[in-house]
């Protein structure tokens, strides 16, 4: 089982250092969410910057919100960044659910599973390099993976989950140890039944803060502000783990699980952290 660094979005000219040590460390990946109506950085812009500073460390979308997107675009916009990287871009994959995202971009909440579907579709016939339509043809670079750059996709309920079976490669779960095994049976199970080769890649999430009070205060904070509209963004900020014992078993109740990666998604702003968490793994 491998390790990632989830990236914290507070000061976008900063992730530079923390790709550095997280390319120079035990780490297989960092990962960067996406909003629209907020402060962070466009994940795919700031990844493609990263994947320059780095060599080694895959590059992944924590989860992107695909509906707020247009098809043909995003598609041309992975496949660049997954060949430029060398093959080293991983999409992650959402619907997303604030309605002032889907405002700005245009698109209705209420269709954005629809719409979702479609989507993931199109992104793989047009990464195999079928005509976009009858009125345009390809639309190019061809990703370094054949097919296109690894698709994971974060979901919850069944519906949502069987999109992995269907068109993705994998399963993102930002969910606790106890609600993960559930995630990542029903899966399994849907790959069996749709009768995928191998197995699906299951990644597992985890807000973590490993520092003094004042970063565990600030990633506290932030994440709050994230989630406030949920409703439940007290709740979720008090899950993060800050202490090194808990994070190594939560790293180990995953593994058990049968995780196949564990995504330590840091919110306070010091990359000090790469390091601590390092020393932890």
């Amino acid at each position: 089982m491998s390790l990632g660094i989830g990236l914290p979005i507070s000061d976008p000219a900063a992730l530079l250092e923390w790709a550095r040590r997280a390319d120079a460390g035990p780490f297989n990946t960092l990962g960067l969410l996406d909003r629209l109506v907020y402060h962070n950085p466009e994940p795919l812009t700031a990844l493609a910057v990263l994947a320059g500073a780095t060599t080694r460390v895959r590059l992944q979308t924590e989860v992107l919100l695909a509906p707020l997107r247009e098809t043909a675009l995003l598609a041309k916009q992975a496949a660049t960044l997954d060949l430029m990287s060398g093959g080293r871009f991983v999409l992650g994959l959402g619907v997303g659910g604030r309605e002032d995202d889907h405002h700005v971009a245009g698109t209705p909440l209420r269709d954005r599973g629809r719409r979702f579907d479609q989507q993931l579709a199109d992104l793989c016939r047009l990464w195999s390099g079928e005509p976009h339509s009858a009125e345009a043809g390809p639309i190019g670079p061809a990703p370094a993976r054949e097919g296109g750059p690894e698709i994971l996709i974060g979901a919850f309920k069944p519906k949502a989950l069987a999109r992995v079976a269907r068109w993705g490669d994998g399963l993102l779960a930002a969910a606790p140890p106890s609600w993960a095994g559930g995630l990542f049976d029903t899966v399994r199970r849907d790959w069996q039944e749709l009768g995928r080769k191998g197995e699906p890649r299951l990644v597992a999430q985890v807000n973590v803060a490993l520092g003094p009070d004042s970063l565990v205060d600030e990633a506290k904070a932030a994440m709050h502000a994230y989630y406030e509209f949920t409703g439940m963004a007290e709740q979720m900020a008090s899950g993060m783990l800050t202490a090194a014992d808990d994070i190594r078993a939560a790293i180990r109740a995953y593994r058990d699980l049968g995780a196949d990666e564990v995504m330590l998604y840091c919110w306070g702003g010091d990359p000090d952290q790469v390091d601590r968490l390092a020393d932890l793994a």
